[in-house]
C-alpha cells in the first residue's frame, strides 16, 4: 500500500511546512491536580518519535489532548498545522489513533467493521470498498475479511485496529502501547508495519513500556515526568549525555526474600567503565555492559517501566 504522504517538511517553492505536532506551554489540570505541567514539545514531520513516562505521568493526558480527546486548560496544540481546540474535525481528518484496548467490535467481521469505519469518515464508494481490500492486504488479514473478529488472535486484533486507522489516510498515526500483550512474532509483524509507513512518510507517535521497542522504532525519545518533559533526544544522543557504558553492582543488605538490587554507574564509555572495574579491590558481582534507554529511564525517573 503506498500512501499519498511526502516525508517532507517543505513545500515544492520551499515554504516550510507546519510540524507534525507543535506544544506551547501546554499544562492541563484536574481540578487542583496539575497533570501536565507547561509542555513544550515540537515533533516534525514524518519522524518516529516515542513519548514514555511512568505510569501517571501525564503521557496518556497528553495524547488526548493531541488527539482532540480533551482540551487543554492552557497553551495551545497543533496538529499539521490545525489548533486542537478550534479546528478539532480538521485534526481529525489528519490523525489516526490506534489505542491500547482491543476496541473492534467482536461480533463483526473484519469487513464490517472497516466498512463501519469508512462510512463514519465519509468515504465514498467504490473507493471505500478499495481502501478496505487495501488495507485488509496491507496488514496481512485478506484471508479473514469475512471472519467475526472474536475468532482472531491478539496479534490480528491489533492489525486491524491499525488497518481502521489508516483507512481515512491519515498523516498523523498516534499508537498507545501497541505491542503489549503480543507474542514475539506478532509483536515483530507489527514493527515491520510501523517501520514500513514510517518510510513511506507517515508520522507514528507511539507511547510504550518496551524499552527495546522505543530504542529499536524510534528516532526521537521524549521522556515525560511528573507532567514535565525531562529529556528529549535520539536514544542515541541520550546514550552520549549520560553515557555509552554502565557499570552494575549488587546493592548489600536488604530483604533477602526481595528481588535483587542493583547500583548503576554511567561511564563515557566502554573503555573507561573497564578502566575504573580494574582498580576496584573488591569485584564481586559488578559486570560492566553498553548501557541502554531503560538505563537511561530509570537515572531519569527513579523507577522503572511497568
Amino acid at each position: 500500500m503506498t500512501l499519498s504522504t511526502p516525508k517532507t517538511n517543505t513545500l515544492e517553492d520551499g515554504i516550510p511546512l507546519p510540524p507534525a505536532v507543535e506544544m506551547q506551554a501546554v499544562s492541563k489540570e484536574f481540578g487542583n491536580r496539575r497533570v501536565v505541567d507547561n509542555l513544550e514539545l515540537v515533533i516534525p514531520r514524518g519522524q518516529m518519535f516515542a513519548l514514555l513516562g511512568p505510569n501517571g505521568a501525564g503521557k496518556s493526558t497528553t495524547i488526548r489532548m493531541a488527539t482532540t480527546l480533551t482540551a487543554p486548560t492552557t497553551g495551545t496544540i497543533r496538529v499539521q498545522g490545525y489548533d486542537v481546540v478550534k479546528q478539532p474535525l480538521q485534526v481529525r481528518r489528519a490523525i489516526g489513533v490506534v489505542v491500547q484496548p482491543l476496541s473492534v467490535d467482536n461480533d463483526l467481521t473484519l469487513w464490517e467493521n472497516l466498512e463501519f469505519h469508512g462510512r463514519l469518515h465519509h468515504i465514498p464508494n467504490p473507493l471505500r470498498q478499495e481502501r478496505i481490500e487495501q488495507w485488509l492486504r496491507y496488514v496481512e488479514l485478506s484471508d479473514r475479511r469475512d471472519h467475526l473478529v472474536k475468532t482472531l488472535s491478539g496479534g490480528m486484533k491489533r492489525r486491524l485496529q491499525i488497518a481502521r486507522a489508516l483507512l481515512h489516510q491519515p498523516e498523523v498515526l498516534f499508537l498507545d502501547e501497541p505491542t503489549v500483550g503480543l507474542d514475539p512474532q506478532a509483536r515483530r509483524l507489527l514493527w515491520d508495519i510501523i517501520r514500513d509507513l514510517n518510510r513511506q512518510g507517515m508520522t507514528i507517535i507511539l507511547t510504550t513500556h518496551y524499552m527495546d521497542e522505543a530504542e529499536s522504532l524510534c528516532e526521537q525519545v521524549g521522556v515525560i515526568d511528573r507532567g514535565q518533559l525531562i529529556a528529549l533526544g535520539s536514544p542515541q544522543e541520550l546514550r552520549r549525555q549520560f553515557g555509552e557504558a554502565v557499570l552494575v553492582r549488587p546493592l548489600a543488605g536488604g530483604d533477602p526474600s526481595q528481588t535483587a538490587r542493583s547500583a548503576y554507574e554511567f561511564f563515557p564509555n566502554l573503555a573507561a567503565a573497564n578502566a575504573y572495574l580494574d582498580a576496584l579491590p573488591d569485584k564481586t558481582g559488578v559486570m560492566i555492559r553498553p548501557s541502554n534507554l531503560e538505563d537511561i529511564f530509570v537515572q531519569l525517573t527513579g523507577h522503572a517501566l511497568d
